[in-house]
């Protein structure tokens, strides 16, 4: 702890900064509650996503043959030119919001293609679609999570730093005041002994 002042106006410092510690820790403990619920929230929403990714995937393995023996016609059948996004905020922290995806489908001649092809290219993109706004949950996680550490940090900062050093500055402060007033007594009653015994010597004399 830095070195103090043992004066009645850091004293004053002391006990405001511990007041506004205490004001301040039990928001932060709340922010920090609400960070780890908002962080399983969207820990469950990613996980219900994959679970769709995963059921659409099986669908593709009634193709797997099929691109297979016309992997030249599929490859690179459908890619995404871009992830649209919107923005929110989740306890004072900006993160993005899957909105949809735009694609581009390689050009095909539907008269020389294979019916399957139309069916491929809708269960891919559906696919690219629910990859895309997994990667904007995990996204959001990695911000609250920045959030969550930052959060906690001030919140061990505060318990058991700030207010502990408040609370001995506080002590100390307030004992050797104590001291000091104890001994300002004294002085007193030593002087006014000395004034009387003087009073009294010249009153005899």
């Amino acid at each position: 702890m830095a070195k103090i002042k043992l004066t009645k106006t850091e004293l004053k410092a002391q006990t405001d900064a511990l007041k506004r510690f205490q004001r301040f820790l039990p928001m932060l403990q709340l922010k920090k509650q609400q960070l780890q619920s908002e962080i399983a929230g969207i820990s469950a929403k990613a996980e219900e996503v994959a679970a769709k990714e995963r059921a659409v995937r099986s669908a593709l393995d009634r193709w797997v043959g099929l691109f297979a023996t016309d992997e030249q016609l599929v490859s690179g059948l459908v890619k995404v030119k871009a992830i649209h996004t919107g923005t929110a905020n989740i306890a004072g922290v900006a993160i993005p919001t899957f909105e949809s995806i735009e694609t581009e489908v390689k050009g095909i001649d539907p008269w020389a293609t294979p019916a399957w092809v139309d069916d491929a290219v809708k269960t891919t993109t559906e696919v690219l679609a629910l990859q895309s706004e997994r990667a904007v949950f995990e996204e959001q996680r990695r911000l609250v999570t920045i959030e969550l550490q930052t959060t906690s940090q001030r919140v061990n900062l505060f318990e058991k730093v700030k207010i502990p050093q408040c609370k001995e500055a506080i002590r100390v402060i307030k004992i050797a005041l104590g001291d000091e007033q104890t001994a300002a007594v004294t002085r007193g009653k030593i002087a006014k002994g000395r004034a009387s015994e003087s009073s009294s010597e010249e009153a005899a004399a």
